[in-house]
């Protein structure tokens, strides 16, 4: 099989393209010395051929620590013998500062005898401004084959893919004519093709300047950040609770069909109790997870994203962070552990660090299930302000916000309290050209994560909702829970979360929830539906309600779950990264005692209040 090299300049498409040729279906490639993930897959068109997809970067002379991780894990590959073409990616809007990055790419492959093919990205936005550029020249120039291509659309596609596999002509190490010093010769010979053979129009330029004289806007880009913000928050229920209804009515009706076909006993009680009442429960709430990962996206391809870490730099350096721990904290929302990954690209170590400690506070998607279990118990679904507002979206906002604010506090405590932590690199981040989203992509993509959470998730939920249902429905055959072997080792736990409302049932849930925070969800609905007999079948948030659990207890659970470290694959990531269990064991112990004081003084609180 052979194997061709996706490498480009961050925001040139690549990802996209990747994306495009291989239809998501890929796996992570692990090269030796290399401490980064590359996607690989199969081509559609060409399954002998499989791309690689090399984090990007803006050259193979490192500076940030972001660039050299890019580029070790680049030249490790051209050493593979298996690799047998090289794509560099370049922004054909941006044609000069690609072309800074792929004459060293050249020099590079020439260097290791690979063959190069230069895929000027973003034909379709060249022509929608009526612009065009010469590739035919360039190609003459370079010595290279340069093919014009759209990634959103599909265009020149087909000859990309036929060129990186057939293509063998090895490129020669490029030169000029341009007298000019070692540092700026590269930057002269990009400039010169440029103009050459570039694009000629500044349309697009300045269309990016007039929308970002108001995303970045001290004020309006403020305020336009905290309303996305909440509408990204506010459609994880209003997108989502139509398919969430559509799940929930699917489960119950094969409930009612495959449950009178089985014999009593046994088998009939651990169907009901432990497949669709601690299975099926989780599974409701994988819709808010697709609807998520959708959003995100939207705001990452749309080119916002950079905006808004430029936005949050300013009151990050307040809290002792950087505008670059807000893309690695941003990711936490979908895992704690990309995000943890991400924090590589944040140059100084000691911001790096104080990022390590804000990640796990972030609100990340294994809390959804549960936020949203909690919310929809507690919360009720209607609408103000003629239906712009929904109580359930505003509450889901709030621990959001929560969660981010109680990260940012412990890292400006940190950082206040050692002068170290104080001194930092420069801030300096590019700014992605404004772009429509394309939905294929996107949907995909989201379908894809949803897909690798379910069954990540669904092992661990299973194998727990298994030995909860055992220990629960023995030695008695589910005639009383609270004399089942998990009832008795139940109340043994029951002192350590009384203090905030909560019976043994919830300190079980909560106990298992350490290793992945969604079992919480498939535990209680697992020991409610022994509980419940023949009225498993249910919402689990109704027998939450039916439960008569008090409104304070509802509140405490929120809090501390929003503080409480994530669970243990955060524990073992972290301990990787730093090289030591040091900081891993100190995050948990402190931020499960924060999140058990926090969580009592909140029952306390609502409960006051609530009379």
């Amino acid at each position: 099989m052979s194997k061709t090299i996706l490498i480009g300049s961050p925001n040139s498409g690549k990802s996209l393209l990747f994306n495009r040729l291989t239809g998501l279906n890929q796996k992570v490639a692990n090269f030796p010395g290399v401490t980064v993930n590359i996607n690989s897959g199969k081509s559609l068109a060409q399954p002998s051929n499989e791309f690689l997809d090399f984090p990007g970067a803006y050259s193979l002379q490192t500076i940030s620590g972001e660039e050299k991780i890019a580029v070790e894990a680049f030249y490790n590959a051209l050493q593979d013998p298996e690799i047998s073409s090289v794509v560099c990616v370049v922004d054909a809007t941006r044609l000069e500062k690609g072309l800074i990055f792929a004459l060293q790419v050249i020099n590079a492959c020439a260097e290791h005898q690979k063959s190069l093919i230069i895929a000027a990205n973003m034909s379709d936005v060249l022509e929608q401004h009526n612009l065009s550029m010469d590739t035919t020249g360039l190609e003459k120039a370079l010595g290279v084959p340069v093919v014009k291509i759209s990634a959103k659309s599909g265009s020149g596609l087909d000859q990309l893919q036929a060129l990186a596999i057939n293509h063998r002509d090895l490129p020669s190490p490029y030169t000029s004519d341009i007298i000019a010093s070692d540092e700026s010769l590269n930057h002269r010979q990009a400039q010169q093709l440029a103009e050459d053979f570039g694009p000629k129009g500044d349309l697009l330029i300045n269309s990016q300047t007039r929308l970002d004289q108001f995303f970045l806007h001290s004020w309006f880009g403020g305020l336009s950040f905290l309303v996305i913000m909440y509408l990204l928050f506010q459609s994880i229920f209003s997108w989502a609770a139509p398919v969430m209804d559509g799940v929930e009515s699917s489960l119950q009706f094969m409930a009612e069909i495959i449950l009178p076909l089985l014999p009593e006993g046994v088998i009939s009680d651990f169907t009901a109790d432990a497949l669709f009442g601690g299975i099926g429960a989780f599974l409701v709430f994988v819709p808010q997870i697709f609807v998520l990962t959708l959003v995100v996206g939207m705001l990452e391809d749309s080119g916002y994203l950079a905006r808004a870490a430029v936005i949050c730099h300013k009151p990050l350096r307040l809290f002792g962070l950087t505008g670059k721990s807000f893309i690695p904290m941003l990711s936490s929302v979908a895992c704690a552990i990309p995000g943890i990954y991400a924090a590589r690209t944040v140059d100084s170590p000691r911001k790096r660090w104080l990022t390590y400690l804000a990640i796990p506070l972030m609100p990340c998607s294994a809390r959804l299930p549960v936020y949203s279990l909690l919310i929809a118990a507690f919360i009720p679904a209607s609408n103000m302000f003629g239906g712009l507002i929904g109580w359930q979206g505003l509450a889901m906002f709030g621990i959001y916000v929560f969660g981010i604010l109680c990260g940012l506090l412990v890292t400006a405590l940190v950082s206040k309290t050692n002068k170290g932590m104080q001194s930092d690199l420069p801030f300096v981040l590019e700014m992605p050209p404004y772009r429509l989203p394309s939905w294929r992509p996107l949907l995909r993509n989201a379908w894809s994560r949803s897909k690798h959470f379910v069954t990540k998730a669904g092992k661990v939920i299973f194998l727990v909702t298994v030995v909860i249902w055992l220990l629960g429905y023995f030695p008695n055959q589910g005639a009383s829970l609270g004399e089942s072997w998990l009832g008795q080792m139940g109340q043994w736990i029951e002192p350590l979360f009384s203090p905030f409302g909560l019976d043994w049932k919830y300190g079980v849930a909560i106990l298992t929830s350490f290793l992945a925070r969604e079992v919480f969800v498939g535990t209680l609905g697992t020991l409610f539906g022994i509980e419940g007999g023949e009225e498993n079948i249910i919402s689990l948030a109704d027998h939450i309600q039916n439960s008569g659990l008090p409104i304070g207890a509802g509140f405490a659970l929120l809090v501390f779950f929003s503080i409480a470290l994530q669970c243990v694959s955060t524990l073992a990531v972290l301990r990787r990264e730093t090289g030591s269990w040091r900081l891993p064991t100190q995050l948990f112990i402190s931020y499960s005692i924060f999140a058990y004081a926090a969580a009592w003084l909140t029952f306390v609180i609502v409960q006051a209040i609530a009379g």
